[in-house]
């Protein structure tokens, strides 16, 4: 459901205190926007900041941090409540205010981490998740879907330790990290059936996902990795 538009809130920031913001960069908790794009683009943004740590998007900043100003502040706030509201599901309880920096004005849209994960992007063919890694918004596999999912669920995760698992935790304390495909070559058995037992692994505590070259690894959990 789409909200109303209310009353502007104006941010308790000073000036001052934006442009040390800004002046930190993008990062895994900020991220600039010149404009609104559309509802379903900066939905990405928002869901990924919900579905990792929360986060902070500056409307009215361009990615070489000059404080460009919004032309329409209704407008924007309707595309940002659209995204937040209508794209992301489940919706995410954002919250807009308003920092005036001499006679320019920046949107501050604060995003917070959500505790029903994970927060998924309305799209034609199907919905997708993104997270935050860095200053970027990547999708996120099935896999960290997954456990995303089992992470925030109320039902407990369980793993069983047997031959499978032996030969997991050897391969890692030799090799320090392994893939899907990997582990189903090493175990002889298919890639689902290797994916669902890395998943459990992480979502108990074992192990821990990390992504290098659009490529999903897993390792020990206390790994520096």
């Amino acid at each position: 459901m789409l909200l109303p538009n209310g009353e502007i809130v104006i941010s308790d920031m000073s000036p001052a205190d934006l442009r040390n913001l800004i002046q930190t960069g993008e990062g895994t908790y900020l991220e600039f926007k010149k404009t609104t794009p559309s509802p379903e683009k900066i939905a990405r943004e928002i869901a990924a900041f919900a579905n990792t740590k929360g986060g902070t998007i500056l409307v009215g900043v361009d990615d070489y941090k000059n404080i460009t100003g919004i032309r329409a502040y209704y407008e924007e706030e309707y595309l940002l409540q659209k995204a937040a509201h209508e794209c992301c599901v489940p919706p995410v309880p954002i919250r807009i205010e308003l920092v005036h920096s001499g006679q320019i004005d920046v949107i501050v849209v604060k995003v917070p981490e959500m505790s029903e994960k994970p927060v998924y992007n309305k799209s034609k063919k199907k919905r997708l998740v993104f997270v935050r890694e860095k200053d970027e918004s990547v999708l996120a596999s099935d896999e960290m879907a997954e456990i995303l999912k089992q992470k925030h669920s109320d039902e407990g995760v369980t793993f069983e330790y047997g031959e499978k698992e032996q030969m997991l935790f050897r391969y890692l304390n030799e090799y320090g990290e392994i893939t899907v495909m990997k582990f189903s070559q090493l175990v002889s058995i298919n890639s689902y059936r290797a994916s669902k037992i890395l998943i459990n692994l992480v979502s108990a505590g074992v192990l821990k996902l990390f992504r290098r070259s659009e490529t999903d690894y897993y390792t020990f959990s206390n790994s520096t990795k």
